[in-house]
């Protein structure tokens, strides 16, 4: 039997890649750590694109233990810590762990940035405007 999805209109033609992507994001919620925030910052002028900004909290973790990739449209980001063998803790309500979050973007969206300032990584994205294409189709004679 074959699996009628929400995107399987007659009229939806080639919407099969985002169907696949909108699983991959259902099955990509890794909980709620860590937290983060998605913003978009207002831009200075007209010409310049949208600016969109993924916000991290990731306390604790240093530049080396933090990775993020972009692959097929997938941003993914992973922070590693370890344990310090050489410290001896009386109480310890700090856990040193590992986390990766996955975000899909759309075609047309740019990583352009990572930055990690006080605890908070900051990705920043740009939306690119699609040109405008208007093509006349001939129609030929059989």
């Amino acid at each position: 039997m074959t699996r009628m999805g929400s995107l399987s209109h007659p009229l939806l033609l080639g919407f099969e890649e985002i169907e696949r992507l909108i699983d991959r994001a259902g099955k990509g919620s890794d909980g709620g750590y860590p937290p983060y925030n998605i913003e978009r910052i207002a831009q200075s002028s007209d010409n310049n694109p949208e600016l969109l900004r993924i916000t991290l909290a990731v306390a604790g973790f240093k530049k080396e233990q933090l990775d993020v990739t972009l692959e097929d449209n997938q941003l993914l980001i992973r922070g590693r810590q370890e344990d310090e063998k050489d410290r001896e803790y009386l109480h310890r309500g700090i856990a040193a762990r590992q986390f990766q979050r996955t975000f899909v973007l759309a075609d047309g969206i740019e990583v352009r940035s990572a930055e990690l300032n006080n605890g908070l990584l900051e990705i920043d994205l740009v939306r690119l405007e699609p040109e405008k294409l208007v093509r006349r189709i001939e129609i030929g004679k059989s």
